[in-house]
C-alpha cells in the first residue's frame, strides 16, 4: 500500500490515471499529449504506477497498451471501510464500472496479486477441484493441452457442453488461454431472449481469456485479459462483471482455504 499512495501523490500520476478512467487502453503518446511533460517524464510516471499496480500494459504488435486497475484503491477501501460496504463485491465492481469507458475493440484487463505460489495458482486454474469451488459447480472443464476442447456449464444440474472452445496456450505456472464460448440457446432460454435477439447477439466474434501467471516476491501477479470483442459487445459487458468476482473468489480460496458468500441475502 504505500506504493499506491506514493503513486497517488503526485498530481501529474492523478492526471495519466484520470486520462485512463476516460480511455482505457491508450498508448505513451496518447496519454503524454498536451499534458506539457516530456515522454521520459510520461514513461517514469507510468513506471510508478505500474509498481503500484495502479496500471497494466497489454502489448498488441508493436503498441503498449494502458490500462487502469483500480483493484489497489479498492485493497485500501477493504482495509479501513470494508466492514461498512454492501456485501461481497459489488462495491469492487461498480467501481470498476465507474473506472472504466467504452471504447472501439476494448479489452477487459484485470490485474490481483495473491498469496500463494504460482505453482498452486496454476492448479487453481486447471484442477477440477479447485475450479467447482470458486466457479461455485459452473465453470470449464480440460485436459488443458493446447488444441484440447474446453467443456462449459453454467448450471450445476447440467453436464459439461462443448460450445467449440478450444486451448490455444499452456504453460504450467506462466501463461493459459482459450477461446470464449459464444452466445448459445440454453442462454435465451436461461435470460428469456427472444430468437431475434439470440440471432444478433451471435453474431458477435468469438472472443479469448488469457492469464499470465507472474512471481511477486512472496506473491504471485495474476494478469487476466480477455479480448476479441466487437466494436459493440453484450459479451464483454458480461464478462467484465463476471471476471472480478471470480478472481476474487479465487484470490480468496488461495489466501484462506474458504471462498466468498457470493449469494445476495
Amino acid at each position: 500500500m504505500d506504493e499506491v499512495f506514493k503513486a497517488l501523490a503526485d498530481h501529474s500520476r492523478r492526471r495519466l490515471l484520470d486520462r485512463l478512467r476516460a480511455r482505457d487502453g491508450q498508448t505513451l503518446r496518447e496519454l503524454g499529449a498536451g499534458l506539457g511533460m516530456t515522454r521520459q517524464a510520461v514513461a517514469k510516471h507510468l513506471a510508478v504506477l505500474e509498481a503500484a499496480l495502479l496500471v497494466t500494459t497489454v502489448r498488441r504488435g508493436r503498441e503498449k497498451l494502458h490500462y487502469l486497475n483500480a483493484v489497489p484503491i479498492d485493497d485500501i477501501a477493504e482495509r479501513w471501510i470494508g466492514r461498512y460496504r454492501r456485501p461481497g463485491l459489488r462495491a469492487l465492481a461498480e467501481l470498476r464500472d465507474t473506472l472504466e469507458n467504452e471504447m472501439a475493440h476494448p479489452a477487459f484487463v484485470y490485474v490481483t496479486v495473491i498469496r500463494t505460489t504460482p505453482e498452486r495458482l496454476w492448479q487453481a486454474l486447471t484442477e477440477p477441484d479447485f475450479i467447482r469451488r470458486y466457479f461455485e459447480d459452473t465453470g470449464p472443464e480440460s485436459d488443458w493441452g493446447p488444441g484440447s476442447p474446453v467443456r462449459w456449464r453454467m448450471d450445476p444440474a447440467q453436464p459439461y457442453e462443448d460450445w467449440g472452445q478450444r486451448v490455444l496456450a499452456a504453460e504450467p505456472g506462466r501463461l493459459l488461454s482459450y477461446t470464449w464460448h459464444g452466445y448459445r440457446p440454453e442462454m435465451a432460454e436461461m435470460f428469456g431472449w427472444s430468437e431475434e435477439r439470440l440471432a444478433e447477439l451471435r453474431q458477435e466474434p468469438i472472443s479469448r481469456v488469457t492469464f499470465e501467471i507472474e512471481p511477486l516476491g512472496e506473491a504471485t501477479k495474476l494478469t487476466v485479459t480477455h479480448d476479441g470483442f466487437g466494436p459493440v459487445s453484450e459479451m464483454r459487458d458480461s464478462v467484465s462483471q463476471g471476471w472480478p468476482v471470480i478472481v476474487s473468489n479465487l484470490k480468496t480460496l488461495l489466501e484462506t482455504g474458504e471462498t466468498l458468500a457470493l449469494a445476495e441475502g
